[in-house]
Order: structure tokens, then C-alpha cells, then sequence
């Protein structure tokens, strides 16, 4: 029996921004030749894997300032940047998000309890399986879930931005449903400033949402995407796939 097809938060926003992208990332294996790192990708990975260090309570190598640095050293992918200076200056950064997201937590220890970190997640939806890889699972002591979801490249954050983001909505959705009878809500991290807001989805909401999922599954899944004429997009200077999509002769830039 064929494998049920997985979509995760980003493959949908992927899809949702450009389908042609979505094409060469996850259906035409001629896209992968094009792909180039990213200086961003290495320092959101680098700082995740020592906050998923210093978060999981089974792990005791990382509990202070200074072994969190270690390992952060010890972590850092220098993929993807332009220059020495740049990856310099990218470092420096990260050492004082560190930093100042350890000294925070240690002066002021939260009372919840951390279920998962770096955990993924995975519901059926019919047609395909949703999966989503969520960087921290907290219980607090009322009972209620958060999601902890860390943006190492956001300075700000507000309510609204939550509540829009499709990513936290999927992870509160496949939350839901491990953990059907707790209130579940979700909390982004800008970790360049610590600053911090959270989202509760109400029920009704959180079942119109799986329907319209469903749909756009569905949508995604029967693309005829060898069709697709590609169109220009603010994104395309910055899309690793701008030369592919150059080829089509209906292709123009606006």
C-alpha cells in the first residue's frame, strides 16, 4: 500500500506564496541542483539546536550561561554566508540572543513544564497526513498546552501576527488533537529582542480551519504543476529558482 502523502506548514506556505516553488522544492527533482544555502537557515538551525539543548529537562549538558555558549559553539553552521565578516557578525548576534534568552530563564524559572522539544507532530487528514515539527511543548499547571515556536530573525511580535500565521495554527491543530481535552495556545519568540506574544484559537475556528485545510490539501496535492505558467512575483530576485522559471516562454518580469 502507497504511503500517505505528507504536508507540512512549509510546504503549504511554500505553496500558498508561489506553486512554481513549490514545484522544484518538492516535485521536480531537477529543483535540488538550484538550491543554495542559506546564511539564515544556519543561524536559525544553529541557535534552535542550543535552545532545544538548553529546554530539554532530560538533557543536563546545557543548564548555564556558559555551557550553552559551548554549545553553541560547538553547534554553529557556517553555511551560506557571503563573507567572513558576514558570518562574524552573524555570530556575535547569536552569542547575545543566547545570552540574554539564558539569563532570562534563569532569573526568572517558569513554573511549567516542558513536554517536547524539537518534537514532531502528525494527524491524519484524509487524503494526506499533516505534519509539523514544533520547537517546544510546555504544560502550565492549569493544564494548558503552549506551543513555543522561536523566530531567530524577528525583532517584534504582536498578537495579530500569531493569529495569522499559518504555522501556528497547524501546530495548535495537530496539538489538539494529542491533547483533545486540554485549552491548547500557541507563542512566537522573537529571540532577537525576547519579546514574546501568544494566540488561543477558539474551537469553532480551529474546525473551520481543518476543513478549509482539507481543501487546500487536496488542492495542492492534485496540481497539475508541468502546467503551471510561472508569474513574476516580488519574491523571484531572491528565489533560488528564478533561472528555471526564465525558461518558460510566457514568463515575464512586471
Amino acid at each position: 500500500m502507497p504511503r500517505k502523502p505528507t504536508l507540512s506548514p512549509t510546504k503549504i506556505t511554500t505553496y500558498l506564496a508561489c506553486p512554481t516553488k513549490y514545484r522544484w522544492t518538492y516535485v521536480d527533482d531537477r529543483g535540488k541542483w538550484y538550491l543554495r544555502s542559506k546564511s539564515y537557515y544556519s543561524f536559525g538551525l544553529t541557535l534552535h539546536r542550543v535552545l532545544e539543548r538548553f529546554h530539554d529537562q532530560g538533557d543536563t549538558g546545557v543548564s548555564t550561561t556558559d555551557e550553552a555558549l559551548a554549545a553553541y559553539e560547538e553547534s554553529w553552521i557556517d553555511a551560506g554566508f557571503s563573507s567572513p565578516e558576514e558570518m562574524a557578525e552573524a555570530y556575535g548576534e547569536g552569542k547575545e540572543i543566547l545570552e540574554r534568552h539564558v539569563e532570562v530563564v534563569l532569573k526568572k524559572p517558569s513554573r511549567a513544564k516542558t513536554l517536547f522539544v524539537e518534537r514532531q507532530f502528525r494527524t491524519d487528514m484524509g487524503e494526506f497526513a499533516l505534519i509539523g515539527r514544533v520547537d517546544r511543548v510546555d504544560e502550565h499547571e492549569d493544564g494548558t498546552i503552549e506551543i513555543v515556536d522561536y523566530k531567530s530573525g524577528r525583532q517584534t511580535v504582536t498578537t495579530e501576527d500569531v493569529a495569522s500565521d499559518i504555522a501556528m495554527a497547524c501546530y495548535q491543530l495537530l496539538l489538539r488533537n494529542q491533547f483533545p481535552d486540554r485549552p491548547i495556545r500557541a507563542t512566537i519568540v522573537a529571540l532577537r529582542s525576547g519579546e514574546e506574544a501568544s494566540f488561543a484559537m477558539e474551537e469553532a475556528d480551529l474546525a473551520q480551519f481543518e476543513t478549509d485545510l482539507r481543501s487546500l490539501g487536496a488542492e495542492i496535492l492534485h496540481e497539475d504543476y508541468a502546467e503551471i505558467i510561472p508569474v513574476y512575483k516580488p519574491l523571484c530576485p531572491r528565489c533560488d529558482f528564478l533561472p528555471l522559471c526564465r525558461r518558460h516562454p510566457e514568463f515575464e518580469e512586471l
